[in-house]
């Protein structure tokens, strides 16, 4: 095999290399292309140093282009192969007659810089060979693909080496018929037995030729079918998932590939199906095959290039404002992006996306309708940047809504609330490819579209249960009758939400609980099912807003103030009353844990720990939750490092010590304190100032824990009271003056909590 056939095989980001190498010189790719042979066998590296051998070899080049130029003479249809020969011939002389070392430098240059090439990818081969692991991640269906892609390859250019040996075939026999033709009738009968033998011959072949053709065809269905009906259709599963949060992998480098390399074959056999009808125009006879099966053939083919081009037209990237996807918001902008897989080599094609919205409303008054603003249309083209394929990014598109006519969401036949409507992209082009006119169109995953923030939390709701629940991609009246949610599929997208914002799913213990306070207490929850209207309409018993409302306001919590204990697990979060007893009650003293309050609407966060009393009894503590506006004046893990409890003749300590089970505070928490004050400056203008959370006991206090009811005491949230005050230098006098003129929280182990302001000395001295 020569170097340039070998160059020929590679994959298209190595065949672009070859391409830039041909770009950058005045030596043409086609005629490196038809003296291949004749080009590598010659000395080029000799010529370099011998004028007389360059001399030669130049006039050698000269002779090979004119017998190169006599064949497509032959040819009608290589005209303008023809003119860039001519022409490549006179530029020839005039730049390298006077000079024929200089050509002679060049080819050598040019056919070093293609083995180096050649040469990088053998290495890059080798490495994978010696690191199997990395191509182990693969399953079973994608090996498939790939090995049926790599025969499919292999077949077809086996195919195209026995079209040229039956064209080759066919114009001996035609040019022996024709000769004989001509001749006097002396010999006609023996003439005419070697041509009927010839004819027979051609026959076979054609036929043989045939059967391959339709093997192929069964080897490229099969493809279709696993590359679009299979891989493609779980790619979109995946996406869809995704967009919910779901860690999936959604690039689509490699199907580009699969797509692009079952293109090129579809392609290669449609030219190969022209060729054969070139050859039956050019010599036919009774019963010919070619005039029965290669309409069918072509026929076929093209129908499978449809299906694959068709397929290959996909959102890449669904309409998003933010890190929540599919939630657009009015007059905000948001992007979306399609993608065509298959890459097509032809730089010169233009194709226009445009998108449009709601093509296909649903019927019924009320439907909102809105106007697209901004570039409505892209070229796509390549993403050179990325090296990507054919891409249209839309990134600057914002909505506007139509004023209503008569109808108002009022008289919706479907009754469909602004945070249930949806609403889709659709997006369309003209591909026009090698005789192929193909209308691509795709559409994105339905929207929902807002009007202000207060709106946000619910329309992620019915985004979260659309995509769980609903496997029409089209149906824009889900939520007219949306079906209830089986715990399982519920408690894998909740556990996705803590993944997606903050790193750190739900584990089971707390999956166990948050379906215990949607189902009550019972052994198994995989039957359970949830309706639409009790995850994220209905209030929670004794609560003032929904299941999801109190999770996303925890999630935001999350996001914003306490991401960083969260993604290192130090927040058990989701724990009943009673498992929160039975785990601190026979920790040490001082254990304690963090969990999300059940009664914050925005969530809201609070620890409790154990203390053990002086009659044997273990009594566990909770503070009054801490919110977002707490948070926003003192990170959590400075409350836990300097909270005082005020005991007896209010002597301050900090019964915090040890994250459940038993990990040292500050080993937890230490590096996630702020950093302390080096000491460098050699005058202080002022006392440095922190703020500290204090809670109080009672003087009353007994060593026996008061009994609350449960309604009192769920989640343990109503314990210690926490009304931050700011000060700036009191003294210990003035802080015990305001402490008799706080309100008091309620508790079972009575007190309150306030936030003081204190100067760095006194707080040492306590």
């Amino acid at each position: 095999m020569s170097q340039w056939e070998s160059l020929q095989q590679l994959d298209p980001v190595h065949l672009l290399e070859v391409d830039e190498l041909y770009s950058k010189n005045q030596f043409p790719m086609e005629v490196r292309h038809y003296l291949a042979h004749w080009i590598e066998n010659q000395s080029w590296d000799k010529a370099i140093e011998n004028q007389s051998v360059a001399t030669v070899l130049f006039q050698n080049f000269l002779e090979n282009l004119d017998i190169q130029y006599s064949r497509f003479a032959n040819d009608k249809d290589t005209f303008v192969q023809q003119h860039n020969l001519r022409k490549f011939k006179h530029n020839l002389q005039a730049d390298y007659q006077d000079a024929p070392t200089r050509l002679a430098f060049l080819v050598t240059k040019l056919l070093r810089d293609e083995k180096k090439i050649l040469t990088s990818v053998l290495n890059a081969q080798q490495c994978q060979m010696l690191l199997p692991q990395v191509t182990s991640f693969k399953t079973v269906r994608q090996q498939d693909i790939e090995k049926l892609i790599e025969k499919l390859k292999v077949f077809v250019q086996e195919v195209d080496l026995d079209v040229r040996f039956l064209e080759e075939h066919q114009d001996e026999f035609d040019f022996r018929y024709k000769t004989q033709r001509c001749q006097e009738n002396s010999g006609q009968q023996n003439e005419q037995k070697i041509l009927q033998y010839m004819l027979n011959d051609l026959d076979k072949n054609r036929k043989n030729v045939l059967v391959k053709f339709n093997e192929l065809m069964q080897k490229s269905e099969i493809l279709l079918n696993l590359l679009v009906c299979e891989e493609l259709s779980e790619w979109k599963v995946r996406q869809q998932k995704a967009c919910i949060g779901a860690p999936f992998d959604t690039n689509l480098t490699e199907m580009e590939n699969w797509f692009t390399a079952f293109a090129e074959s579809l392609f290669l056999i449609k030219r190969l199906l022209k060729k054969l009808s070139e050859l039956c125009m050019k010599v036919t006879y009774g019963k010919d095959p070619f005039k029965s099966q290669q309409p069918l053939l072509e026929r076929k083919t093209e129908e499978l290039l449809l299906m694959l081009l068709k397929s290959a037209f996909v959102v890449e990237h669904q309409p998003s404002m933010a890190k929540r996807p599919l939630v657009l918001r009015t007059s905000l902008q948001f992007s979306v992006r399609v993608r065509l897989l298959v890459r097509l080599p032809d730089q010169n094609i233009f194709m226009k996306v445009v998108v449009a919205i709601d093509k296909n409303p649903p019927k019924g008054k009320g439907y909102r309708k809105f106007n697209i603003l901004g570039t409505a249309s892209k070229a796509l083209a390549v993403d050179e940047f990325r090296n990507e394929g054919l891409i249209a990014d839309f990134k600057h598109l914002t909505l506007r809504e139509q004023k209503a006519g008569t109808g108002g969401k009022g008289n919706n036949d479907v009754s469909l609330i602004v945070t249930e409507e949806l609403h889709i992209f659709s997006f369309g082009a003209d591909l026009e490819y090698q005789g192929l006119c193909v209308n691509l169109e795709t559409s994105s995953l339905p929207v929902v579209i807002i009007s202000n923030a207060s709106q946000l939390s619910s329309a992620w709701g019915s985004i979260l249960w659309y995509n769980m629940m609903c496997t029409d991609l089209k149906d824009v009246t889900f939520f007219s009758n949306p079906p209830a949610a089986p715990w399982k599929q519920l408690a894998d997208v909740l556990s996705w939400q803590f993944l997606s914002s903050a790193q750190q799913d739900l584990n089971e213990d707390q999956l166990s609980m948050l379906a215990e306070k949607l189902f009550g207490a019972m052994e198994n929850y995989a039957d359970s099912l949830l309706s639409w209207t009790k995850f994220i309409k209905e209030n929670m018993p004794s609560r003032g807003f929904s299941f999801w409302t109190w999770i996303d306001g925890i999630l935001t919590l999350i996001k914003n103030y306490i991401e960083d204990i969260w993604k290192a697990g130090y927040i058990i979060g989701f724990v009943s009353k009673e498992k929160e007893k039975a785990m601190l009650k026979d920790k040490m003293m001082g254990t304690f844990l963090l969990r999300f309050s059940e009664s914050s609407k925005d969530g809201g966060i609070t620890f409790s720990w154990v203390e053990h009393l002086p009659n044997g009894k273990s009594l566990v503590r909770s503070v009054q939750p801490y919110t977002k506006n707490d948070l926003q004046s003192i990170r959590l893990v400075e409350i836990l490092r300097n909270y005082q409890l005020l005991a007896e003749e209010n002597i301050p300590e900090n019964p915090l010590k040890y994250l459940y089970p038993n990990i040292p505070k500050d080993e937890a928490f230490g590096k996630f304190y702020e950093d302390k004050d080096d000491g460098s400056a050699a005058v202080k203008k002022y006392l440095k100032t922190r703020l500290i959370m204090v809670s109080e006991r009672c003087p009353s206090e007994s060593s026996e824990p008061v009994e609350l009811p449960d309604d009192l005491m769920e989640f343990g949230d109503e314990l210690l009271g926490c009304d931050p005050v700011m000060t700036e230098s009191e003294s210990i006098m003035e802080i015990t003056e305001l402490m008799s003129s706080l309100p008091h929280g309620l508790s079972s182990c009575t007190g309150e909590s306030f936030g003081l302001l204190l100067p760095d000395d006194i707080v040492t001295d306590f």
